[in-house]
């Protein structure tokens, strides 16, 4: 069974299709069909790229692109760089990280409303009981007792028209 770069290169021969003929008809760099035709994969930073340009070159050379993409799929199953999914990130998640993703799945206006509740909640609760405390408590309750002081004359303001 032929790999699929044999197949690619063999119908665009086929089809008497030069490289830069079948990179004009894709929009694909020439690099790239030259890659895809080598099997030069490395050509490509992610294998949705090969996959797409196979898809791309497949349907431009009236090939079954599916089974293309099937085939293509096996053959990437064997290499090393295209076995599994690249990561995403190259370093480990952080408390930081994990409180973010947290952040950022709030749903952050019916936060504000439930804040809001708090808050009103928190105010109601406390002017209760600052009222209970007011009205049970007597201000005159710790007074001393009250003691008569006569008042002196200086401290009496003068009559009009006596100086």
């Amino acid at each position: 069974m032929s790999t699929v770069a044999e197949q690619l290169r063999a119908a665009r021969e086929a089809k008497n299709l030069t490289v830069e003929q079948v990179a004009d008809l894709t929009k694909m760099r020439t690099d790239h069909v030259r890659a895809l035709e080598e099997g030069n994969f490395s050509a490509f930073s992610a294998p949705i790229y090969i996959r797409g340009s196979v898809k791309n070159y497949a349907s431009a050379l009236k090939l079954d692109g599916a089974k293309l993409l099937v085939e293509l799929a096996e053959e990437l199953k064997g290499t090393e760089k295209y076995s599994e999914p690249p990561p995403l990130t190259e370093s480990r998640k952080t408390i930081l990280d994990q409180v973010t993703l947290v952040l950022a799945k709030l749903n952050w206006k019916l936060g504000f409303v439930g804040l809001g509740i708090i808050v009103v909640g928190a105010i109601a609760i406390s002017s209760f009981l600052a009222w209970r405390h007011h009205k049970t408590s007597d201000p005159l309750k710790n007074l001393p007792p009250a003691v008569y002081q006569p008042a002196n004359a200086s401290d009496t303001l003068p009559l009009p028209g006596h100086r």
